[in-house]
Parts: structure tokens; sequence; C-alpha cells
């Protein structure tokens, strides 16, 4: 068993990770990590690929396939499988998160923090409404449950990168200036984890285009990174698919689970 942070850098599309991300590049490149091209489900949406991410379960067959769908997953989550082999789980996020695992719909004033409610499939949480909710900000919540509580599995949700290729669309600096802000945050968070034992995986939920949005099957929209650190990755030549994630954690964390992944993936 080993502790596993989970990052979802939103709206992160893939050739922006292999320009901007200088230092994870850096820790890549001294043979600490990998960088895999990914590529997400359709449509490449946030919601449904929350759901595939952390479930497993293809957008086509969740049902969930467009972000107005608000339904309470009706999948086993990362979440669930760690709390069944009684292992501490939490997560700072956007209230989506929230929805699709701890309580549908998020009342902001009671949904917001959550620490030690047992009830929940996430009982630890900071969760955030607004989508420009600061980076900085977020890492520090997430980082503040992790060490706090002594989490084994972390989500690291960020949605700045998505907000601003929304305002700016794919091909503008703001949207690059987005990512490298959140290279620096996380190239010395994850110096710290794997000091720590820690295993990391940073990827993202779907990219962005020149109009600002995504949703479909360009490139662009559905290409996105997928990193790897730790002493459980092999870091060989592998496909990696976005629905092996939910799998791939819960092997790291030693837990019993039912999820497909790429084996060759580990050691």
């Amino acid at each position: 068993m080993s502790k596993v942070v989970l990052v979802i850098l939103d709206g992160l599309e893939y050739s922006t990770a292999q320009q901007c991300m200088g230092g994870l590049l850096a820790l890549c490149n001294a043979n600490m990590g990998k960088i895999y091209k990914m590529k997400s489900e359709l449509p490449s949406i946030s919601r449904p690929l929350y759901e595939c991410i952390l479930t497993g379960v293809k957008p086509a067959l969740s049902g969930i396939l467009n972000n107005y769908c608000k339904p309470f997953s009706s999948n086993r989550s990362i979440f669930e499988y760690a709390k069944l082999a009684n292992l501490k789980a939490g997560a700072a996020a956007y209230y989506w998160i929230s929805e699709l695992y701890n309580k549908t719909l998020f009342d902001r004033v009671k949904d917001r923090i959550i620490i030690n409610e047992q009830s929940l499939n996430i009982p630890y949480g900071i969760f955030y409404y607004e989508d420009d909710y600061n980076d900085s900000h977020l890492f520090s919540d997430a980082e503040c449950l992790r060490v706090k509580f002594d989490l084994d599995f972390t989500l690291f949700h960020s949605m700045n990168i998505d907000d601003i290729g929304h305002k700016f669309s794919h091909d503008s600096k703001e949207y690059r200036n987005a990512a490298r802000k959140v290279d620096t945050i996380l190239s010395s968070l994850v110096l710290k984890w794997l000091e720590e034992g820690v295993n990391v995986i940073i990827t993202s939920d779907h990219g962005m285009n020149n109009d600002g949005t995504h949703g479909g099957n360009l490139d662009i929209e559905r290409d996105v990174a997928f990193f790897v650190f730790g002493d459980k990755f092999s870091f060989a030549r592998v496909e990696v698919e976005q629905s092996g994630i939910c799998g791939l954690v819960c092997e790291i964390l030693g837990v019993d689970h039912d999820k497909s992944f790429a084996k060759e993936l580990l050691k």
C-alpha cells in the first residue's frame, strides 16, 4: 500500500503542458517521473469526465453526458473503495465533485468544508464554487487536508486553467501563463510528496479549443497530459486510458477493486 495524490488540472491541453510545465518536465528528465499523452473520453466535458476518472466508467455508460446532468453517481468511486478499506480519503475540489459523491445538490454553507464526516464518501473536503477560485488557495487547501489528517488518498482539483481558457481561448498567453503558474506550485509539491513516499498522478479532464470551449473530438479538446511520479511506477511505454485511472489508483492504494487499468504502468 502506498499513499496517492491525484491532481486534476481542469482544461489543460497536452501540448500546453509539454510547452509550459517546465518544473514537472525537469523531474521527468531526471527520471523521477514520466509524461504520457492520453486521449480523454467523449464528450470532452468536465462532469462526465470527473465521473470517468474517479469511477472508471465512461460517459456513455454512466449516463452523465453533459454538465447539466446532476445525478448522484451510481458507480463506486476511488473514495468509496478507500472507505471500504478503512483508508482516509479527501479532496479539495470544485463543488461538482461533492455533488457526484457526497450530496446533491450542493449547499454553499453546509457542504463547503467537510471534516471527518464518516457518513459521506468524501469525509474530508474543501469544495469551492467559483471557477476563478485561486489555484494558490486550492493547493493549500488540499495539502492542509492531506497533512493535517494524514490522508491516504487526496484529490487536488484546480479550475484556473480551464477558467482562463474559456475567457481567452487555447492559443493565448493567458492560458499558457495559467499553466506555468500551476507548474510553479506543483513542482515544489511533487518533490515534497516524493520525499514522503507518496505516489503522484497529474492529469486533466479535457483540453481547450481556440473558441474557448471544449466538448468535441478535436485533438486540442481531447489530448491531455498524464504525469506519474513515485516508486510504484515503471515508466514503461504504454497506452494510458482515462477510464483506467480509478483502477490504477486503487491498485497503488492496495484496496480491493474490480476496475481495469494498464498493469504495465506499475513495477
